[in-house]
């Protein structure tokens, strides 16, 4: 056979050991030097670098072709491992102690002008990467987050596995239901006017699956959601999904805190998760501002309401008259670095969420209204003053922001500025992963517009117990068998207990303003299968490209994704979404409704 069909070794696996040992090597070329008497190459493929060097005193032939190369060409080379002279060793290479004399080169493939260079830091745009994707994946960092992905997927099926689950599949073309995001329908040619929908989650399969007597199911699997994007939102997601019978809320956050230890330890090859603390949601929001706290810091929220009833600040003052909220978080040791410029940034993210501004104080040394400095000192008096510190643990040098207006706002605008101000003093290591279980979410939400109640995560999620006789009256104080995994601020995985009795699932479906006809219309299949002795059961779904950025340290998960949407859901690479031929809207009986703009 010829030598040069087929690569004998990687470019990462020769090493001092194989001295004297011919060799066939295939990949790119990522760097050429030419140093008169010989050429040097660095040989790239998905596994290392090895540098080959070439005589072309020894052979014209080989001289004409080492002459020809360019950065990202494709060649085979044959040749004899050697060791390189002593003093010229690269401790960076694995295989920095040898390098291959060719003997023979073959070119497989020239290589265009690059628009951005696949060898360094790429400082190209992210849409000229996301054009040229198969070039910006050539790239160290991208490869190294790929590979990381797989292992990691790897590492999630042999993890659910030795737990006994099955991985089983469900349908890509679904019943259109209405599940919290807007769905991707796809029309249905042998059906005319019908539609399928992408599942956004695999909800009710999995469940059919427990009432099917399968009680371990999991699925790493592709979702779809046509909604707003952001920095960890795509348009098509990875999930994995897990979901068991006769557990309860307890067993699944018990089993599956084993399982991401054992995930993310072993990839990460250290035991930096222990044990994984709890949250209730409410205590999340009293502390944090929002659902998914980032712990790495502490910094937490407090409510002033009750201290400014009788101030003669009128902002405060109304804002409590109008039903709404006081709160206030403590910049430990922050009145230097928080110049009014930059306190004014932070107004500006209070401002994003609905907040007219933001109050500040510096504390000076001192006691009582005189240590503190700010424009609205003048309206409080040194009582005050002497519960508000406190209150927060308010000491000198210390910079206090306070946000008054409704609940939603206050608290989401101090939760973003909170993490903000982490960012700014370096408060935790970029490193760190903290993982927080938070309990005890809601079941309903309320639409401040309409008084009208839906499901706030989706309406299978079980009441606890003890709630259940408020639905019909008290709906806003029923809390769900629900749980979301959380980390450094991101919702890492959710999940809930479902209803497996028809008669209590009704009850949810009626709270929600669902009739019984509308319910058997959407989820019909779902009820009527739960008449057949469905087993109580619950799970849980993970968001495999966020979990991905989480453990690789990227900063969103289109740097984890090998071919992903940009922000207006295009892919840049091959020009999707693009218009179809009006015969194939005709097939599909679309074309009444399709115009040109």
């Amino acid at each position: 056979m010829d030598k040069l069909s087929e690569r004998s070794h990687t470019c990462g696996d020769l090493n001092i050991s194989n001295n004297g040992l011919e060799a066939t090597l295939k990949g790119w070329v990522a760097k050429r030097r030419d140093l008169g008497g010989l050429i040097f190459i660095d040989l790239r493929d998905r596994y290392g670098v090895t540098q080959i060097v070439m005589d072309p005193s020894k052979d014209p032939n080989l001289s004409g072709l080492a002459r020809e190369l360019r950065n990202e060409c494709v060649i085979s080379i044959h040749g004899k491992v050697q060791e390189r002279p002593k003093g010229m060793y690269n401790p960076d290479m694995s295989t920095g102690e040898i390098e291959v004399l060719v003997y023979s080169l073959k070119i497989e493939n020239f290589c265009d002008v690059l628009p951005f260079s696949v060898t360094e830091k790429a400082e190209a745009s992210e849409n000229l990467r996301l054009k040229y994707r198969y070039l910006d994946l050539r790239r160290q960092d991208m490869k190294d987050r790929i590979i990381a992905r797989s292992q990691i997927t790897s590492l999630v099926r042999r993890t659910f596995e030795d737990l006994n689950f099955l991985d089983l599949e469900t349908p890509y073309l679904y019943k259109s239901t209405p599940e919290g995001a807007r769905e991707f329908l796809v029309p249905s040619r042998v059906n005319s006017g019908k539609f399928y929908a992408l599942p956004q989650s695999p909800q009710l399969f999995k469940q059919i699956y427990m009432i099917s007597g399968l009680d371990r199911y999991f699925q790493i699997v592709k979702c779809f959601r046509d909604e707003d994007l952001r920095a960890d939102r795509q348009p098509e997601f990875t999930q994995i999904d897990c979901e068991m019978s006769f557990v309860n809320e307890e067993q699944v956050i018990e089993l599956i805190t084993g399982a991401i230890k054992k995930i993310v330890n072993t990839f990460l090859n250290s035991e930096c998760i222990d044990n994984i603390p709890r949250m209730t949601f409410a205590q999340a929001m009293a502390d944090y501002g929002c659902d998914k706290p980032d712990i790495r810091f502490d910094m937490k929220l407090a409510d002033l309401s009750g201290f400014f009833t009788d101030c003669s600040f009128k902002v405060f003052t109304q804002t409590l008259t109008q039903k709404g909220i006081i709160n206030s978080i403590v910049i430990k040791k922050g009145a230097d670095f928080y110049s009014r410029k930059k306190i004014d940034e932070l107004t500006e993210i209070a401002k994003k969420f609905g907040l007219k501004g933001l109050a500040w104080v510096k504390k000076k040394a001192g006691s009582g209204i005189n240590s503190w400095h700010s424009p609205i000192s003048k309206f409080f008096d040194d009582l005050l003053v002497q519960k508000v510190e406190e209150r927060q643990s308010f000491e000198e040098g210390d910079v206090m922001l306070i946000a008054a207006g409704a609940y939603d706002q206050v608290k989401s605008g101090l939760s973003a500025i909170r993490l903000r101000v982490g960012e700014d003093m370096n408060l935790y290591e970029k490193g760190d992963l903290k993982f927080l279980w938070v309990t005890e979410f809601p079941l309903l939400e309320q639409d401040v517009d309409t008084g009208k109640w839906s499901a706030r995560h989706h309406p299978f999620c079980m009441p606890r117990e003890e709630d259940v006789s408020k639905l019909e009256h008290e709906p806003h104080k029923v809390r769900a068998c629900a749980y979301d995994l959380v980390c450094n601020g991101y919702e890492v995985a959710g999940g809930s207990i479902r209803m497996h009795d028809p008669a209590l699932q009704e009850s949810v479906f009626r709270a929600i303003g669902l009739s019984e006809e509308e319910a058997h219309k959407k989820f019909g299949f779902l009820l009527e299968a739960l008449k057949f002795g469905a087993p109580p059961h619950g799970g849980i779904a993970f968001g495999l490209d966020r979990l991905v950025m989480l453990l690789t340290g990227c900063q969103a998960i289109r740097d984890v994704i090998a071919f992903p949407k940009t922000l207006k859901a295009t892919c840049l690479m091959t020009l999707a979404p693009s218009r179809v031929p009006d015969d194939s809207l005709k097939e599909l009986e679309l074309i009444s409704t399709y115009k040109e703009t």
